[in-house]
């Protein structure tokens, strides 16, 4: 892992982004304190990413559901309710 300062980073910029995409990390530094790392993105791609709704048809939710347990909600924090 090679190690660059900020102002190197600044001026190749371009390059260490193409080095980081092909899975090298570069840790930039200021003087010769480590302040961050530049790694490829590992980017969900088309059908990798989930999408809302993927349940759709296969889960039932039940006309009551905002009231199951509500008794024994109300007995465990003393609601009179």
């Amino acid at each position: 892992m090679e190690i660059v300062t900020i102002h190197k980073a600044k001026t190749t910029f371009s390059s260490l982004v193409e080095r980081a995409a092909t899975g090298e990390a570069i840790v930039i530094a200021k003087g010769k304190k480590p302040m961050a790392k530049l790694v490829a993105l590992d980017a969900p791609t088309g059908t990798e990413v989930k999408r809302l709704g993927f349940l759709k048809g296969q889960v039932e939710v039940p006309d009551d559901f905002d009231v199951i347990g509500q008794e024994t909600i109300e007995k465990l924090f003393g609601g009179d309710a």
